[in-house]
């Protein structure tokens, strides 16, 4: 998930960047699948294996999320179809890495909120989502975690979750802004290939 614009939404108009935090957001980026890669639209397996490899998978998720400036991010959109997210709400927060979550509860109160994604860029849509959800995960080494989250933080978990079912923001919004999500993205594609 993208960076919230003073925590509301997602990716939005990018502000000045110094050149270095330009670089390392445009090198992480380069990393992240992009719309129409069929591994977005895979579903992601279970971790059986809770390794070095694992954790060290982790910690470079959550690098190459602060890099791009995200605030989630899921296995599958760095091309590794494991059960693994992370995130972090807060800049000053540790990042949180959730192994093989499972939504065990979501309150019957929706809120809708426009997000955007990294695999998305330029993209922010309309997803009405539960503002209160209870996840039941393992941690990076194997432990059984229960997260209780509320507002944005529910709101990103379940954007990444989604993302390792293969579901993207795109399918949880309306055929109207869908049309004009797809519009912008083809016009990106046009831009890029011109470049």
């Amino acid at each position: 998930m993208a960076e919230l614009e003073e925590q509301e939404g997602e990716e939005r108009e990018a502000p000045r960047l110094d050149p270095e935090t330009a670089a390392r957001r445009a090198a992480a980026l380069s990393l992240v699948r992009q719309f129409g890669d069929p591994v977005l639209k895979s579903k992601a397996m279970p971790v059986t294996r809770f390794d070095e490899d694992l954790r060290a998978q982790i910690d470079g998720m959550g690098e190459i999320m602060a890099d791009s400036l995200g605030i989630g991010l899921a296995a599958t959109q760095l091309g590794k179809l494991n059960r693994v997210l992370v995130y972090r709400v807060e800049q000053e927060s540790p990042v949180i890495a959730l192994v093989n979550p499972e939504i065990e509860w979501s309150g019957e109160e929706l809120e809708s909120m426009e997000e955007g994604c990294l695999s998305l860029r330029g993209v922010l849509v309309e997803v009405e989502r539960p503002v209160n959800v209870r996840v039941r995960a393992q941690d990076e080494r194997g432990e059984r975690v229960t997260i209780e989250a509320s507002g944005l933080e529910a709101r990103v978990i379940q954007h990444e979750m989604d993302h390792l079912d293969g579901v993207l923001i795109l399918d949880r919004t309306s055929r109207p802004e869908r049309k004009q999500a797809m519009k912008i993205l083809r016009e990106q594609v046009a831009e890029d290939e011109a470049a």
